[in-house]
């Protein structure tokens, strides 16, 4: 049995943890090692894949927004994070009306 994966299925594996974790503790608590944990890999390979922790936060707003996960997009709009505010105004209505 073959446990690797091409490049861009690993990184949307680590996406879908990376907001499973930022559900759980909050995108700005997200940390290499509670995302490899989460993704059961080492945090290396966090840092192979997302570089410095302000890209892999971007990564996680970015995916937020990608797959409309309102409570993840609510943290970043909450923290003021310059990349979930490009989310499309009703997206940014929703994830607010989503955490009242």
């Amino acid at each position: 049995m073959n446990l690797r994966h091409e490049p861009a299925e690993r990184k949307a594996l680590l996406l879908t943890a990376a907001l499973t974790e930022a559900r759980r503790v909050g995108y700005q608590q997200v940390t290499r090692e509670s995302l490899a944990a989460q993704a059961a890999c080492s945090p290396a390979l966090i840092s192979a894949y997302f570089g410095t922790m302000h890209k892999m936060r971007r990564a996680i707003i970015s995916a937020a927004i990608a797959r409309s996960d309102l409570a993840v997009l609510a943290q970043g709009l909450a923290a003021r994070d310059a990349k979930a505010r490009t989310a499309r105004p009703e997206l940014q209505r929703a994830a607010m009306e989503s955490v009242l």
